[in-house]
């Protein structure tokens, strides 16, 4: 019988399992591990429904999620890094198929890890995670001589469910390496966005004894309600203990909503307090607290949406004269002034990017011989077929400048990203012609930097396309850059200068000298045969450059 045929497979299954000498069953959807290898592999298959697992350890915290489990091909291996449980025994719950249970198994590598950073699709000097979902950037903080990016994560999945930290970390911002799981669900809900910070005051009492200073992070408790809830570390975020206190604000019966989330929080120096912005229902609020546990409500700003930012910036470069500025998930600003409890703006919101751009975040505690305010924005982009989905977009230095609109602010690509490039050509005062036969030996080279000043003369509508995409198209009757209205300062200029990054399957743009960004996906299923094409009517390319690209993921080894 049919019964008797499924019995029979799922036994196979289980019985190949157990000739690892790993795993012992206790019935068709549980199953224990004694760990002894690095990570344990998820098959996942987008033909399956969703089922929830829990993995449990013996006195440790059980994590619930979901999953898709595949019974028959898998379309990608997730995984999960278990080397801190080494000699323990895991117990995997499932509430779906035993066959697709059976399938889990432990390994000191990825499974389909030879071929990790090489996929098809894969950007090659933006940061992605080696499987599943990723979008906002969290927690970013400078420490001990690093770059910590903590991010919005689905370790089971290429698309969005089961929110965590992940944890990557990087000595000069551009070469990452992936750490284990920062932080997981819990009672409270999933870990949604927010920050860190370095207490070196010891302010919360939880530094270690020989003086290390915790680090500790702000998030958002989700589970129906949205709550903030924080945890520390004493060993550079790779081990988290959670407030016993947590949740530490829980507002949304004030402001009778679930829209009460992302935390942002940095030292004030001049009021010797703490800082939290926090986005509730139509804007963003600011909060004061001397030991980060115990927070008190100060003032409310409205206009924004999520993922707040609030930073100093010096104006023109000059450290002695700076001003504060305000953002939302959205990329909107507003500059203006704060006194440590309230933020007040001197005009309007402002914009200077579009595209795939969101959920932009500052460093914290970027030393002050530095002097530099960064930041990383998730680029909302889905890498079609691969095992992975969402990038993290190249840092960006941001910096305020006078203009004859006013002060604005400007974003452009650390100085760190340089050392990627190779220039393989130069020239000036090329007509389009001369231009695209200089691109012609170019057109089979998806991951590529091209700067370039284009004169409009004639032309109404001009730019520089991709495999048939534009990726940069600039009408000058209605002042519209890839659909978006932006002038130039110099009234009636007919140059435009853009810095444009190419990388496989998508381009992130700097105009200007970073006045205005954008980055986009490409069309990886476009059948056009053309490579990079300058299009437009008598205009002339005043200086053309283009510079080859160092892989970051080269001499990866898993």
């Amino acid at each position: 019988t049919i019964k008797w045929i499924m019995r029979m497979r799922r036994l196979l299954f289980l019985s190949a399992a157990l000739a690892f000498g790993c795993v012992s069953v206790a019935d068709a959807a549980d199953v224990k591990i004694k760990i002894t290898k690095k990570y344990i592999n998820f098959p996942v298959s987008h033909k399956s429904d969703r089922k929830t697992m829990e993995m449990s350890v013996k006195g440790g915290e059980t994590c619930r999620f979901v999953i898709r489990l595949a019974e028959g091909e898998p379309d990608y291996w997730t995984f999960r890094d278990v080397s801190a449980l080494k000699g323990k025994t895991v117990t995997l719950t499932y509430d779906g198929s035993g066959e697709a249970l059976a399938k889990v198994y432990q390994d000191d590598r990825i499974a389909g890890g030879e071929n990790m950073y090489k996929e098809k699709y894969r950007p090659q000097y933006h940061f992605t995670t080696r499987r599943g979902w990723i979008n906002d950037p969290n927690g970013l903080i400078y420490y001990k001589g690093k770059y910590h990016l903590f991010y919005q994560h689905n370790p089971f999945e290429r698309e969005w469910e089961n929110m965590h930290w992940a944890h990557a970390v990087s000595t000069d911002l551009v070469h990452w390496r992936e750490m284990p799981l920062a932080l997981h669900p819990d009672t409270l809900g999933t870990i949604f966005s927010g920050s860190a910070v370095i207490d070196y005051g010891n302010t919360a009492g939880w530094n270690s004894k020989d003086g290390t200073p915790a680090l500790v992070a702000f998030y958002t408790s989700a589970k129906g309600i949205q709550r903030q809830s924080m945890a520390y570390s004493l060993d550079e975020g790779m081990t988290f203990t959670k407030y016993e206190g947590n949740p530490i604000i829980d507002s949304h019966e004030k402001w009778q909503t679930n829209d009460t989330r992302d935390p942002k929080v940095f030292w004030y120096a001049p009021g010797k307090h703490w800082v939290m912005v926090l986005n509730e229902r139509d804007g963003h609020s600011i909060y004061n607290s001397v030991n980060l546990k115990d927070w008190t409500y100060q003032s409310h700003i409205t206009g924004f949406w999520e993922c707040p930012e609030l930073f100093e910036v010096a104006v023109d470069g000059n450290g002695g004269n700076k001003k504060w500025v305000m953002w939302g998930a959205s990329g909107t600003y507003m500059i203006g002034s704060f006194d440590g409890k309230t933020f007040t703006p001197d005009g309007p919101k402002l914009c200077n990017l579009n595209g795939s751009a969101y959920a932009a975040q500052v460093f914290n505690n970027i030393p002050a011989n530095d002097g530099r305010v960064i930041k990383i924005a998730w680029g909302r982009i889905s890498f079609e077929g691969m095992p992975f989905n969402g990038c993290m977009l190249l840092p960006q230095e941001q910096m305020l400048f006078n203009t004859r609109s006013g002060l604005r602010l400007a974003s452009r690509p650390v100085r760190e990203v340089e050392q990627l490039f190779t220039k393989v050509y130069s020239g000036e005062d090329l007509s389009m012609r001369q231009a695209n036969d200089v691109m012609r030996q170019f057109d089979g080279d998806d991951v590529l930097r091209i700067r370039m000043t284009m004169h409009l003369s004639h032309a109404t509508d001009a730019g520089l396309s991709y495999r048939g995409q534009r990726i940069v198209n600039y009408d000058m009757n209605g002042n519209r850059l890839n659909g978006e209205f932006y002038a130039t300062d110099d009234p009636g200029s007919m140059m435009l200068t853009a810095d444009v990054y190419m990388d496989r399957s998508m381009a992130e743009v700097f105009v200007d000298g970073g006045m205005y960004s954008y980055s986009m996906g490409l069309d990886v299923r476009s059948t056009s045969k053309e490579g990079y094409v300058f299009w437009g009517n008598n205009i002339k390319i005043r200086s053309l450059e283009v510079y080859k690209v160092k892989s970051i993921w080269d001499g990866y080894a898993e």
